[in-house]
């Protein structure tokens, strides 16, 4: 049997009342279950039984290596559904200070940011199945900086992405 999606993440956080302010006021996070040093949300919209748990390991907690000196998870990605969506992320990332970057990687239109202890997660939408075709970067090309305005004047901003795309990529 293969796996056919991510359930959910869990994160080790310093400060647990921090970590839930950062997911529920800036992404939408709705916390379902609080515990002395653990939380458990779901993210908008979405029917799970949770979609992050954040587990307090202490403010002395140092920071991650992963990716420096140490291998582990380099991010995780969440998806929206519209491209305004998109936009709308990108000013609140701005305005906490916790946009890191923003990327095409032709199908796929991405902003990367940092959570409150620095652990790196992407919001991204991908473009609809039937507009693939037309989404790929040019030759030699793995990723371009984001022009986000001109991907909402290019595919609209209440598009629905990733429509149909499981489709696409199928074996």
């Amino acid at each position: 049997m293969p796996v056919t999606r991510l359930n959910h993440a869990v994160l080790y956080v310093r400060e647990l009342e921090r970590s839930l302010a950062f997911y529920r006021d800036l992404l939408g996070f709705e916390t379902l279950t609080e515990l002395p040093n653990a939380a458990f949300l779901r993210a908008p919209g979405s029917t799970n039984d949770h979609d992050l748990g954040l587990f307090a390991i202490g403010s002395a907690a140092g920071s991650s290596e992963a990716g420096r000196s140490r291998v582990g998870l380099y991010h995780l990605a969440w998806e929206v559904d519209t491209l305004a969506e998109l936009a709308r992320f990108e000013e609140k990332l701005k305005a906490h200070g916790a946009l890191v970057g923003a990327s095409d990687h032709g199908t796929t239109k991405a902003l990367y940011a940092h959570d409150p202890d620095g652990l790196e997660f992407e919001m991204s939408w991908l473009v609809p199945a039937d507009r693939v075709a037309d989404a790929q970067l040019p030759e030699g090309s793995f990723v371009l900086p984001l022009d986000l305005r001109r991907e909402i004047e290019r595919y609209g901003a209440e598009t629905r992405g990733g429509v149909g795309i499981s489709d696409v990529f199928a074996p």
